[in-house]
């Protein structure tokens, strides 16, 4: 039997699709080359906008075209808002609108023994590992919440074992992910003590431990749940934990944050960082910025633009704001010209890059681990790989140092990337 998945979306879509796979090819299926016909199609969707819904629905309908004789089972987000309309696509034959009904899925077709975890990801050198999900916050411009409502943290074993099984395997790092990462224990935290209440930095601590020549880097983070305790769990493993978060901002502006229904405002969104860079060295923090919300004015985008310069992030994801039907931020007057939304974004990239260079040039002499990813194509004799601060990295080496890390200097840097010398002199 043939099986072959497509996944939309986020990483923890990522890892639940690999979780199907795993014990799916733990039964006897295979997976289809690329142009070999499938028995059996799997597409994990999503619905963050409406550019993923039309997205899963193209895809659902290729897979139909190029696999006729195939069964397509479809899950994820756009799954779960609307089970109908993905049903009546062509050759769906299953609609998981819940995904904690995965092993029983994986029952239906025959898995006995449903696993905890995964114990790879494909190709990949780095791998996601899902340590929770649901999101209790109303933002008022997602739709996430609604699809994916109830807190669910997976048990501390499970999550051990299947990073000692990944390091075992071969991976160099591991990325915590969840629909809501900072709220992972909070589900089981509601009948306890505060004195016994789980934590993510309790579960990082944790990971800390586990021997190994591996690294843990975590994934995106609300700011009030940067807390103390887990920036002290960075600073005293620098060598396991990653000291780069990823501190999703959205607006650097008070009114619009208020708009947005956020639970700060952008001096405590400040303050946090300052935190963070006071503890560790040279930590990267990165983040997601909403341009052209409902209402933004000169002035707000200017704000945004301020707020970024007083954090200095290294890398900012710019998303031009897409009404969401279902949310709140869909109806609100002051709908922001797609004209705007553009200058904005392109003038909020160039700071982006004037940023990003700047905390280039600040590492420079520094030395980094870097995990090695890929062979430069164009020039023989360099790869390519991701850094602790998540910084790119251009270094000498060859297929041999793919998915190993190298001790590295960093130096200048050109088209978005450190060039790296390798060394083994004393670490910073």
């Amino acid at each position: 039997m043939k099986l072959k998945t497509v996944t939309l979306g986020c990483k923890v879509n990522q890892y639940e699709t690999e979780f199907l796979r795993e014990g799916l090819i733990g039964i006897g299926y295979q997976d289809a080359a690329e142009t070999d016909p499938a028995d059996l199609c799997v597409v994990n969707t999503c619905t963050v906008t409406a550019e993923g819904d039309s997205k899963s629905r193209q895809v659902i309908r290729r897979l139909a075209r190029e696999n006729p004789a195939s069964k397509i089972v479809v899950m994820g987000c756009y799954a779960t808002r609307a089970p109908e309309e993905v049903a009546a696509l062509p050759n769906v034959t299953e609609v998981l609108t819940d995904k904690r009904e995965l092993p029983d899925l994986l029952g239906r077709f025959g898995v006995t023994d449903v696993p905890t975890g995964i114990s790879g990801f494909g190709r990949r050198h780095r791998a996601y590992v899902k340590v929770q999900d649901g999101c209790l916050l109303r933002c008022s411009f997602c739709i996430i919440p609604k699809v994916r409502p109830e807190l669910a943290s997976r048990p501390q074993s499970h999550i051990l074992d299947e990073v000692r099984r990944l390091v075992d395997n071969g991976f160099r790092e591991v990325v915590l992910t969840g629909i809501h990462l900072g709220h992972y224990g909070v589900d089981w935290n509601r009948s306890k003590p505060k004195e016994f209440w789980t934590r993510l930095s309790h579960l990082v601590h944790s990971l800390a431990e586990i021997p190994g020549d591996f690294r843990v880097r975590l994934s995106s983070i609300e700011a009030t749940e940067v807390t103390r305790e887990l920036i002290e769990v960075l600073a005293e493993n620098p060598r396991k934990i990653c000291p780069h978060l990823h501190i999703s901002m959205q607006s650097g502006s008070d009114g619009v944050l208020r708009r947005m229904r956020r639970r700060w405002g952008s001096r405590r969104f400040i303050d946090r960082c300052l935190l963070l860079k006071e503890r560790l060295d040279q930590p990267a923090i990165t983040t997601d910025i909403i341009v052209g919300f409902p209402g933004e004015t000169d002035h707000e985008f200017y704000e945004t633009c301020e707020t970024s310069r007083q954090v200095g992030f290294s890398k900012i994801h710019i998303f031009p704001f897409s009404a969401r039907r279902g949310t709140l931020a869909a109806e609100m007057p002051g709908q922001v010209e797609n004209t705007v939304k553009q200058a904005r974004g392109r003038e909020l990239a160039t700071l982006e890059t004037e940023l990003r260079e700047t905390y280039f040039a600040s590492l420079r002499g520094k030395q980094l681990r870097v995990l090695v990813e890929s062979p430069l194509e164009s020039t023989p004799g360099l790869v390519v790989g991701t850094s602790c601060r998540y910084t790119p990295v251009e270094l000498s080496g060859d297929t041999r140092s793919v998915g190993k890390f190298a001790e590295v200097i960093a130096g200048s840097s050109s088209a978005g990337r450190i060039l790296a010398s390798r060394t083994h002199v004393e670490r910073v």
